[in-house]
């Protein structure tokens, strides 16, 4: 039902931890992957795993800079004639643009307030506009963006990403009205909410040297009633759902991959 096989898909934030997991799973599904990024390094060492599997190829690719976008976008049609899925993974913040519990809001940093909001919010609206403009002209495709719990429930210190996933939340449901009205029923736009998963960025948060939980950590796990942090891989279904054919009636939602996380009132 989930088949991938041969289907074009554009991945940006393919070298973060969950970016890289869910890469080598579409390609064990035999996709055909052209993912973007930054460090070529990282991504060079990606692509040769992927290629193990399936066509793979990386571009080294500011996801807020249109132009470069557009040559990516380009290059892909001129080979493969389509463009089945663009996932948007890029994300991330910086310190400026989070309150510690010994300083408050008026302690934010404007600048790094203002690159967190660009990299998640319009480091997705721009590849979905470029990407999309392709899947316009088919009349087929699907875009899946990256939300995050930090949307529906307060989430303390990270004031700067919260606001850009919660205004990418609404662009998500926003385009895909947009596509469907205006260019049919075969494109849609959804986007799925990751729960708490260990990263690069925030395992000093969540974990201690010793591998036990920080007090922030208790208190996320205290308030996940699966009581266990998210695997990488356990996001991959229901990206392999939102590009296959078996979604083709879905869109428009936000589907959380939580351990209950955003069900659950502490209570």
């Amino acid at each position: 039902m989930f088949e991938l096989k041969d289907k074009v898909i554009v991945l940006t934030g393919a070298s973060g931890a969950l970016g890289s997991a869910l890469a080598l799973s579409l390609a064990e599904a035999k996709a055909k992957l052209i993912i973007l990024g930054r460090n070529k390094i990282l991504l060079e060492d990606l692509t040769k795993k992927l290629k193990f599997f399936t066509h793979a190829e990386y571009h080294i690719v500011n996801v807020l800079n249109r132009s470069e976008l557009e040559k990516v976008s380009t290059s892909v049609m001129d080979r493969f004639d389509r463009i089945d899925s663009l996932i948007n993974a890029v994300g991330g913040n910086l310190p400026g643009a989070v309150i510690p519990d010994e300083k408050s809001i008026f302690d934010l940093s404007e600048n790094d307030f203002d690159e967190v909001v660009d990299l998640n919010l319009k480091g997705t609206i721009m590849p979905s506009i470029v990407f999309g403009r392709f899947m316009s002209k088919q009349g087929s495709g699907s875009i899946i963006n990256y939300s995050s719990m930090a949307v529906d429930r307060v989430i303390s210190r990270i004031v700067g990403y919260s606001a850009a996933k919660a205004a990418m939340e609404n662009f998500t449901k926003w385009m895909a009205v947009e596509m469907a009205i205006k260019f049919g029923d075969g494109i849609r736009v959804n986007a799925i909410a990751p729960g708490f998963f260990i990263g690069k960025q925030n395992k000093k948060l969540l974990l201690k040297d010793d591998g036990s939980l920080t007090e922030r950590g208790e208190k996320i796990i205290r308030n996940t009633p699966m009581k266990r942090f998210g695997k990488a891989e356990e996001l991959n279904g229901a990206i392999h759902f939102l590009c296959s054919d078996s979604s083709r009636f879905v869109t428009g939602i936000v589907l959380p991959v939580d351990g209950g996380f955003s069900a659950y009132s502490g209570v």
